[in-house]
């Protein structure tokens, strides 16, 4: 990595960086540092982090290349028009399907924005995630239509999905390029990941923000977090503003109830996941994380080395994990997943042969899992 690219990737973990005061004087010094602003604000974009970058390189415009700063400036203002956008279509979408009573859950987006963040366009604005029970998928299909979008993902003529295990419909509108994803199931390991995550996971403890003046429902802190922590680690963490968006959580509610949050992610499996975003989180922005609860985290092996690779590798290899035997999506697991999700497997299920091999009693029925490898080997060897 070149120099430039250090003094880059150091201005951006500066700015997503939890301080009490902004870290201003640093900033200026890293700024009057950097010869090619065209790598930062491509780097800045593909994060996720211009408006941040913005926010704080305003405070020292006279320190910063007049074109470098109205670049940002414009990027700023678009995501403005975006968020204000997104707001005023989720806050109609939402009465709508209100009327319809059909209960539906925004997240990320505009909403995190508006809960965790100074303000609602600091953070990109992106597309509208709305959660909602299966149930009410063809009538929320039928709403979106109405309102001109159209479904682009493959469904049955009876508005079901046409792949068993898809979790999410996609829909874009023409006229104005609004994207909304409603789905009806969250996952860590997709398709799997069995844990069916869903509205009654998130609605029974919901409470409300403001957003554009309007009050819309928020998933509870602890549950936030937890999926902040879910969709950074499904993407590998690829992206700085997902490791952003975990330290603000973290920062805008002081007084989250850590211990509910750890025994919450153990019960649904997502204690690893947690584990990672959270180390994440101080590594990189110095989420302030109670003592304990951090070296708990940090007792975790792996959770520490995948956290080392992804904070060493965020820019110049996004994605990237350790080498190891056992593949990442596994290692976000727990035990009792992991082998939930091998045993998932089509060619580890028994079947007749291996239920004709020995003779159990129905209550010992799980172990023909274990008896079939050593079918199979034996069937093998036989040859």
């Amino acid at each position: 990595m070149t120099n430039l690219d250090r003094k880059s990737c150091e201005l951006l973990r500066s700015v997503v960086r939890i301080a009490p005061e902004a870290p201003t004087q640093q900033i200026q010094v890293l700024a009057e540092s950097i010869s090619d602003w065209d790598s930062v604000l491509g780097l800045a974009k593909e994060h996720g982090v211009s408006q941040l970058l913005f926010a704080h390189l305003e405070k020292i415009e006279n320190h910063v290349p007049h074109s470098a700063l109205e670049r940002l400036r414009k990027e700023n203002s678009r995501n403005v028009f975006h968020s204000l956008t997104n707001s005023a279509e989720l806050i109609g979408v939402l009465q709508e399907l209100t009327q319809e009573n059909i209960p539906a859950m925004p997240f990320k987006g505009v909403v995190l924005g508006a809960s965790v963040y100074s303000a609602p366009a600091i953070r990109p604005a992106g597309d509208l995630d709305i959660l909602i029970y299966y149930r009410d998928l063809v009538r929320a299909t039928a709403i979106l239509v109405k309102r001109g979008y159209e479904l682009k993902t493959s469904a049955n003529p009876d508005g079901s999905p046409a792949v068993s295990d898809y979790y999410e419909y996609h829909f874009e509108r023409e006229s104005d390029g609004m994207v909304i994803e409603l789905r009806w199931r969250l996952e860590l390991t997709q398709p799997r990941f069995r844990r069916d995550l869903g509205m009654d996971w998130v609605w029974p403890g919901r409470r409300t923000v403001i957003l554009a003046g309007a009050e819309v429902p928020d998933m509870d802190p602890a549950i936030a977090l937890l999926v902040l922590c879910m969709h950074g680690s499904k993407h590998v963490w690829t992206r700085l503003i997902w490791i952003s968006d975990v330290a603000q959580e973290i920062v805008a509610f002081p007084d989250l109830d850590w211990k509910v949050v750890t025994r919450e992610a153990k019960r649904v499996g997502l204690w690893r996941a947690l584990a990672l975003g959270v180390l994440l989180a101080q590594r990189i922005a110095d989420a302030p994380v109670p003592q304990d609860t951090l070296h708990r985290f940090e007792a975790d092996a792996t959770a520490r080395r995948l956290a080392r690779h992804i904070d060493e590798h965020l820019f110049d290899a996004p994605g990237s994990t350790p080498k190891s035997r056992v593949p990442y999506n596994l290692q976000l697991l727990g035990l009792q997943d992991r082998l939930r999700l091998i045993f998932s497997l089509s060619f580890l299920r028994p079947n007749d042969r291996d239920r004709a091999s020995i003779n159990l009693p129905k209550p010992l029925h799980p172990l023909y899992f274990l008896i079939r490898p050593f079918r199979l080997l034996r069937d093998k060897s036989s040859r």
